[in-house]
């Protein structure tokens, strides 16, 4: 009942798991979020922008142990999600022969098929994503959410830096 030996899925080939709702449909995306591609020239510094987010982002969970636990568990699930991402950038082209080291693309395979995005104008169907993308997501709607909690609770004059409270030179 469980084939091991498997040979995966051809490039664009799609299986549907709930039909017209959610597919697995091997993607390769070159390019950043929802399928954006910059193009070729941009590649290399959209993966140097990857590596020094992955080690900013690494920097900030190994420094700011006292931050607030929710406020790092979002950024956690950024920066997995980024670096999950990162390994594919750097080893993928290179393990299937089609790029060397840190030319590769993402791969993207979930294939929601309910949602349909408007992006720049233009209507681009359904997006193909991972679980790397959802990672990131989940990460950056966490953090949205608590900035939003936290703008809440507090007072107008409490929003202003106390630098800025103190100094008399402001007119």
């Amino acid at each position: 009942w469980f084939n091991i030996h498997y040979n995966g899925l051809y490039l664009g080939e799609s299986k549907p798991l709930i039909k017209d709702v959610l597919h697995i449909t091997l993607v390769e995306n070159p390019g950043i979020a929802f399928g954006i591609d910059p193009g070729e020239s941009l590649k290399d510094l959209i993966l140097v922008i990857t590596i020094l987010t992955c080690i900013g982002i690494f920097a900030y969970l190994l420094f700011a142990k006292n931050a607030d636990r929710r406020v790092r568990i979002a950024v956690a699930l950024i920066l997995g999600g980024a670096a999950g991402n990162l390994f594919d950038r750097i080893f993928y082209g290179y393990f299937y022969n089609y790029a060397p080291l840190f030319q590769g693309n993402v791969v993207d395979f979930l294939d929601i098929r309910i949602f349909r995005f408007f992006i720049f104008g233009d209507i681009h169907g359904n997006y193909v994503f991972n679980f790397a993308d959802v990672s990131i997501l989940s990460g950056v709607f966490i953090l949205i959410f608590l900035i939003l909690r936290m703008k809440s609770k507090r007072t107008d004059k409490s929003l202003v830096p106390q630098l800025v409270e103190d100094r008399e030179d402001i007119t």
